[in-house]
């Protein structure tokens, strides 16, 4: 992925927390097959970390990934930008985004990993229905464990870029984060909220 110096994001933690508000991402294979999958990111000391997830057996897009190179990628918030939100001229239309993309390698699971990397997805999405064994039987559970791939991706290379207007005068990153965010676009009120959060773009308001 092209990202410019100054759109880089490049501090472990951020990125980490990132992939874990959108984390569902799009696994794309060397032949550049692609699915859309809810994945787990754990961040690890002095590397890359690994992601977590599983896609239906019928798939055939797993069947032939184990042990080769994949890349992930997640989008965050985006928007359109108008050039008559700038305060300064000249100004053309653009796109603000957010998005990181991982790069390694992708590992099948056996069956009892597959099934610890989705308690492991139920845990973080809704803890409290994790031995609820009304709503999911442990006899249901298995059978529909058998219909899915668990995988692991060892993670080598991230790239993550914030396009997010940072380039522009301050007054141009106010005048675009006041109309990101009393917009009535759920998408350019998400983006607004995101560049509050992580101070860029926003001329700091």
């Amino acid at each position: 992925m092209y990202v410019p110096k100054n759109m880089e994001m490049t501090d472990a933690e951020a990125i980490a927390i990132f992939i874990s508000k959108f984390g569902f991402g799009t696994l794309i294979s060397p032949d550049l097959e692609a699915t859309r999958l809810p994945l787990l990111y754990e961040n690890a000391a002095g590397g890359k970390g690994y992601i977590l997830g599983h896609m239906a057996r019928a798939n055939p897009q797993w069947k032939a990934l184990s042990g080769k190179r994949v890349s992930v990628l997640f989008n965050g918030p985006h928007s359109y930008i108008s050039p008559t939100w700038y305060v300064s001229e000249p100004a053309v239309p653009t796109w603000n985004y957010a998005q990181v993309q991982c790069f390694g390698q992708f590992i099948e699971l056996d069956a009892a990993d597959t099934a610890t990397a989705i308690r492991t997805l139920i845990e973080t999405y809704e803890p409290e229905i994790v031995n609820d064994l009304d709503l999911m039987p442990t006899d249901y559970v298995n059978r529909l464990l058998k219909a899915v791939v668990g995988f692991k991706i060892h993670v080598d290379r991230i790239d993550a870029k914030e396009k997010l207007g940072q380039h522009r005068h301050v007054d141009d990153q106010i005048s675009v984060f006041e109309t990101l965010a009393n917009s009535q676009n759920l998408e350019s009120i998400q983006l607004a909220r995101y560049m509050k959060r992580r101070g860029r773009g926003n001329g700091n308001v």
